[in-house]
């Protein structure tokens, strides 16, 4: 059985692609997603082999969740779409197939056929990333998109990934790995990303190791590990 999870933000369309991936009898469907954030939450927990991907959803679309996954957990893409302009991007993206809304059962049977020889293959199609410029972060009800211009410094311990911000402080399912890859901000620290676009000084310690003051006020830590990387990159 393939291992599949449905993101799509219409509670229909997410029913209607179950039912029929279910008839097939080729997919046990692990996660049924309304938005991208769920879906990243899905995909480290359960490791699906495919993703359906809707590509247009209200907040982040399809194309941006793609830059915010692990390489190591990626799965294999199936994009559905209502609009016929967005096949050929698909198509750009490296995605393995598209579905056009509404989905005809008999052509996913040709998307099946293409997924149970890909799923056999231990390498996964590389998908082009785009530079994150919002990061989404989870609160009780809401998802909050903050600006990568908004942010002085991420953080993570053993609870998880923070953003932090003038605002707060805001939990991310994102990883280090990926923010630090994906965002242009600077380790400077194990535990630490620097946006030193927010920096206000450089506090210089005798143990090769070193602080930043941030505009705010907030002090951020670096290890004498990035210190070197720090120093070459602003020449002191």
């Amino acid at each position: 059985m393939i291992r599949a999870i449905v993101v799509d933000d219409e509670l229909h369309a997410r029913e209607e692609l179950n039912a029929l991936l279910t008839q097939t009898h080729a997919f046990e469907v692990v996660g049924m997603c309304a938005h991208a954030v769920e879906a990243l939450q899905a995909i480290k927990r359960d490791r699906p082999d495919v993703m359906f991907l809707d590509i247009r959803m209200p907040g982040l679309s399809g194309f941006e969740m793609l830059s915010m996954i692990d390489e190591e957990i990626m799965p294999i893409v199936v994009f559905v779409t209502a609009y016929d302009e967005y096949a050929l991007k698909a198509f750009d993206e490296n995605a393995v197939d598209y579905l056009l809304k509404p989905v005809e059962a008999e052509r996913l049977q040709k998307t099946v056929q293409k997924l149970r020889k890909m799923v056999r293959e231990p390498a996964r199609p590389p998908y082009p990333v785009v530079p994150i410029t919002r990061i989404p972060c989870v609160l009780s009800q809401r998802i909050k998109l903050i600006a990568l211009q908004d942010v002085e410094c991420i953080r993570s311990d053993i609870a998880g990934v923070y953003v932090i911000t003038g605002a707060g402080e805001f939990f991310t399912e994102l990883t280090l790995k990926i923010l630090e890859e994906r965002t242009g901000m600077i380790r400077c620290h194990k535990q630490f990303l620097v946006n030193m676009d927010r920096a206000d000084e450089i506090l210089l310690q005798e143990n090769q190791s070193a602080q930043i003051r941030m505009q705010s006020g907030r002090m951020v830590p670096v290890s004498r590990r990035f210190f070197k990387k720090l120093k070459d990159t602003f020449g002191f």
